[in-house]
């Protein structure tokens, strides 16, 4: 039997449950060994990278060059926030008693919480791949040197639909880890090459300073960008989307599922702290300011000649082509969810959720309309990425507030209800969560 799993694909009859199919399901083999759990990771590499495309690239790079490592401390905030986060949505849904997918568990508060996460995830998504496309097709036009930005955002998008539109699971995982490699490659190797001061990004970490404003976004900003973009918002809710595709379906899944989770985090880690050192450390000490990934890579390209545009553009490419492939993936599904949980007849009507005219409606506007954006004349890249996610954060403490009431919920949640670790982090996270908000409507609109 296939490991990969859809909640909504109904194999047997039309008014059949969620859970009832999920206790249909064997789920993924359980892993035993080291190497047998290193070869079951999938779900975690797929939304970190799915995450990384959402604009760390960006926001980190744009910390790096306009304050060195001084902004430190906001990317440690936006990964604890991250890690703790989701994995206490993976934890709610692996080992809530009634079988409840996390969106079922926010039903059980109100069927209008899914409605609103579900189709806010399908407007983000949009713009998420608005800014991904343009950045995919900014990439490879600098990397090929021919076509147009528009012309290449079509190929990316184009190739986005033959990866994801018959919602295979298998596709999407072995192209994010190709993705992955090619990232890892270009720059990781470009932060080696440039060398990364380890006192100072220390320093940056913990001391918590505002630096005074550089360039077109001022500090706060930006950190505020960053716990939208590392934080994840409502990106967070697509792990278990991937989990459930993976197979992740059982209590005794849980212990794979963490380090699952755990390694795509130090993915991340990896990744942002590169980029962050290559801006830190390039065009910090020179003053230089960037507005977009030809500032970044043509400064790169004069300190280290054309190795530093290639390992930009390739990096660029990865981390943008990343998102376009797994939010189509993730979102309409998300957002078809939550229409079924609110109607449960148009489950019944439909069934198999893809024969649904408004999935159709949902994919088409998350992957083909955004190209929209990558005509000439609308927003730039860097704009698109700092405002939106900035703004995302909007939603997260919906999704948090609503997270602390539901594990708390002894009829939920049994034994582990009423965790005091998984209180304290919630409640941090959801003022965090107030503070993001506040800082982008300053930013933005004041």
């Amino acid at each position: 039997m296939s490991t990969n799993f859809d909640p909504h694909i109904n194999i047997n009859q039309p008014g059949e449950t969620v859970t009832e199919l999920k206790k249909e399901q064997q789920g993924a083999p359980i892993p035993k060994t080291f190497w047998e759990y290193i070869k079951s990771f999938g779900p975690g590499i797929v939304v970190v990278l799915t995450w990384l495309g959402a604009g760390d690239l960006v926001d980190s790079s744009l910390a790096g060059a306009h304050y060195g490592y001084t902004l430190m401390w906001g990317l440690a905030l936006a990964l604890i926030m991250r890690y703790a986060l989701v994995n206490i949505i993976a934890k709610f849904q692996l080992l809530n008693v009634q079988g409840l997918t996390m969106m079922e568990g926010y039903g059980k508060i109100s069927p209008k919480i899914p409605i609103i996460l579900g189709i806010g995830g399908v407007l983000l998504g949009h713009f998420y791949v608005a800014f991904l496309a343009k950045g995919v097709g900014e990439a490879l036009y600098h990397l090929t040197g021919i076509g147009s930005v528009l012309i290449w955002a079509v190929v990316g998008v184009v190739a986005a639909f033959l990866i994801t539109g018959k919602a295979i699971y298998s596709y999407l995982e072995l192209t994010e880890k190709v993705l992955l490699a090619i990232m890892a490659v270009a720059l990781i190797g470009g932060a080696i090459i440039v060398g990364p001061n380890w006192g100072e990004m220390a320093k940056g970490t913990f001391a918590f300073d505002v630096p005074d404003k550089v360039g077109s976004f001022n500090a706060l900003l930006i950190v505020a960008s960053l716990i939208g973009a590392v934080g994840g918002s409502l990106a967070n809710l697509l792990y278990p989307v991937f989990m459930r595709e993976k197979g992740y379906i059982k209590p005794e899944h849980r212990k794979v599922q963490n380090y699952d989770l755990l390694f795509g985090i130090i993915v991340i880690i990896v990744l942002d702290l590169a980029v962050w050192v290559i801006g830190a450390e390039v065009l910090h000490p020179r003053g230089i300011e960037i507005t977009n990934f030809q500032d970044l890579a043509s400064n790169l390209g004069m300190v280290l000649g054309p190795i530093g545009e290639t390992i930009i553009y390739l990096g660029v490419f990865g981390a943008c082509f990343s998102g376009v492939i797994g939010y189509p993936a993730g979102f309409p599904k998300m957002g078809m969810e939550g229409i079924f949980i609110a109607y449960p007849e148009r489950e019944k009507k439909y069934s198999d959720f893809r024969k649904d005219p408004i999935f159709k409606i949902f994919y088409f506007f998350v992957l083909f309309l955004p190209l929209i954006w990558s005509i000439p004349g609308m927003p730039g890249f860097i704009w698109l990425t700092v405002v939106v996610n900035a703004a995302q954060l909007i939603l997260l403490p919906l999704v948090s507030v609503g997270l602390l009431y539901l594990v708390n919920r002894k009829d939920l949640m049994g034994d582990l209800a009423r965790k005091p670790i998984d209180n304290i982090l919630l409640v941090f996270l959801t003022a965090l969560a107030l503070w993001g908000t506040y800082q982008t409507a300053v930013g933005l609109f004041l």
